[in-house]
This record gives C-alpha cells, sequence and structure tokens, in this order.
C-alpha cells in the first residue's frame, strides 16, 4: 500500500468523481483508476460502487476513508515537524485567541515576532473561550492566547504572561465620567452592555457584580469587543473591559476609569497541550512571547 494510493483514494472520496480527482490531483484519469483497483484488490473488497459516472463509497471504504485521512494526516504531521527540526525559522504555526486579546495585544505580539522571524508562517484562529482550550487539546491549534488562564488541567501546559485590571467603560454623558476611579457598586442602577452568557467575560463581569450583592440589568449583548465599546458610545449602557482591549481603541463618546473596589483582574496565559512535544519553530515562539512580556511593564 502507498501513500499515493491513499491520496487518490481520499480526493475521489471527497469528489465522488474520478475525472475531478484527477483533475485536483494533476494526474491521468486512468492513473487514478489504475491506484483505486490496485488498492482495492490489495484490501480485497470494493471501496467505491460505480453509478453512472459517479462513484460513492462503499460502507467498507467509508471506513477505510476514515482512517486513510487520519494516516494521511499524520504522515503530513511527521513531514513537518522533519522540515522544522532541519530549519526551525521556517515553520507554521496555528495559534488560536479570543476576542479580548485580538485589538492590541496579539498584533503586538506577533508584530514583534514577525520583525526577528520574518519566515516562520502563522494561521490565526478567534473563538471562544471553551472552543481554544479543546482545540489546543486535539491538535486542531498548536498553541493559543487565553485570558484569563483556565483551571489545572492534566492535558493542557500554561505559561503565564501578564495580569491586568478590568476597566469600566462609560459613556460620555455618564455622572461619574469625571471621576479618577469609581467603585464597582456605585454601576449598580446602570444598564450594562455585556458579552452573552457562556463568554468568559461575561462570567468575570457576573461574579463581581455578585460578589457585591448585585446582579447587572444587562439590556444589550455583543460578541466582540468593538460591539461593545459602540453600544458603550451610543450611550446604550456600561460595560466592564480589560486593561489592554482598550490600549489603542477606546472609542469617541467614551471614558474608560479605573474601578478601585474591588479590584477586577484576569491573567493571560499561552497554553499548549501536555501530550505532545512542541515543535521547533513552536518552542521559538513560545520563548519569545514569554520573553517579550516579561519586558512590557506596561503590564503589570
Amino acid at each position: 500500500m502507498e501513500l499515493r494510493q491513499l491520496r487518490y483514494f481520499v480526493a475521489v472520496a471527497e469528489r465522488e468523481h474520478i475525472s475531478e480527482a484527477a483533475e485536483h490531483l494533476h494526474v491521468a484519469q486512468s492513473a487514478v483508476s489504475r491506484q483505486i483497483a490496485n488498492l482495492e484488490e490489495e484490501l480485497g473488497t470494493p471501496l467505491f460502487e460505480r453509478i453512472g459516472r459517479n462513484v460513492k463509497l462503499t460502507p467498507v471504504g467509508k471506513i477505510f476513508l476514515e482512517h486513510s485521512i487520519t494516516a494521511l494526516e499524520a504522515i503530513d504531521f511527521a513531514t513537518k515537524q522533519v522540515e522544522e527540526y532541519l530549519d526551525p525559522k521556517k515553520g507554521v504555526i496555528k495559534v488560536g485567541f479570543p476576542t479580548s486579546l485580538a485589538s492590541y495585544v496579539l498584533p503586538t505580539v506577533i508584530s514583534a515576532f514577525k520583525r526577528e522571524y520574518p519566515d516562520v508562517a502563522f494561521q490565526l484562529r478567534q473563538g471562544s473561550y471553551k472552543y481554544l482550550i479543546e482545540a489546543v487539546k486535539n491538535r486542531e491549534l498548536n498553541l493559543a492566547l487565553l485570558g484569563p488562564i483556565p483551571p489545572k488541567d492534566e492535558s493542557l501546559n500554561v505559561n503565564v504572561l501578564f495580569s491586568e485590571n478590568m476597566y469600566a467603560l462609560l459613556p460620555l454623558s455618564h455622572p461619574l465620567t469625571k471621576n479618577e476611579t469609581i467603585n464597582l457598586i456605585d454601576l449598580r442602577n446602570d444598564d450594562f452592555v455585556m458579552f452573552p452568557e457562556g463568554y468568559i467575560l461575561h462570567k468575570v463581569v457576573m461574579d463581581a457584580c455578585r460578589s457585591l450583592g448585585f446582579a447587572p440589568n444587562i439590556t444589550s449583548e455583543g460578541e466582540d469587543m468593538d460591539a461593545l465599546k459602540g453600544l458603550v458610545a451610543a450611550g446604550i449602557g456600561v460595560t466592564l473591559l480589560p486593561e489592554s482591549s482598550l490600549y489603542d481603541s477606546t472609542p469617541r463618546l467614551t471614558v474608560k476609569i479605573p474601578i478601585a473596589m474591588p479590584v477586577i483582574r484576569r491573567t493571560v496565559g499561552v497554553i499548549y497541550p501536555t501530550t505532545r512535544d512542541l515543535a521547533p519553530s513552536e518552542q521559538i515562539f513560545l520563548s519569545f512571547v514569554s520573553d517579550f512580556f516579561s519586558r512590557l511593564t506596561q503590564f503589570q
């Protein structure tokens, strides 16, 4: 059994058409048909049913497809690992991030890294808190920046990068905008705009309010930082956001104010799996990120 046969088989299975698979593979249709026939002969069973000009997987073919994809992914991953060991400065790193780190933290660290390692490529994926944790566990992502860091988990390594305070973001018309600091309890009668339930920053804000004996009156929700900032700018309500999300992008018609009591902090880190060794390019990135944030006193 050859890798070429598996690749041809998967291409045909995905398109249910031999000539389309051949065109995708840039080979003759006869070559694809011959390799599929050789594979079926070696396995001793048909993998496809011929239906006119199309083909469909047999029950055995469906089983074999699942394992073929897994095998090819493993081979591709192993090849990538070898290539990176030969030249770790030319790898591809799959990094996940939440919306709360998208406006300042992620672009700042990626651009700094690319200046030193211009040949390392990134595949970036924004996702929810729970998605990022699961994606790292199942190898869909190599690493993920996350805040707050997740609870202790035997399948995850965590490198803490920095801690930051949550700030209140108020509409310019709010009576407390002249204050240097505010107490969270001062906002108990305000309307809040927040991330929907299930988002980690929704939980952070809810927990802080409940610790003071009140539940925020949530009148509107947004699924990203810009949406929440826009709602505050429109005077719809107030919100609490991480300090780093307001460094470069505090919108017009709003004011950010530190919260004096209680101090609400989140710890940001990078997570990666304990179940496999990091590739050389990933190790370089992880070391760079850790050093980068240790030098930035503004994040302390």
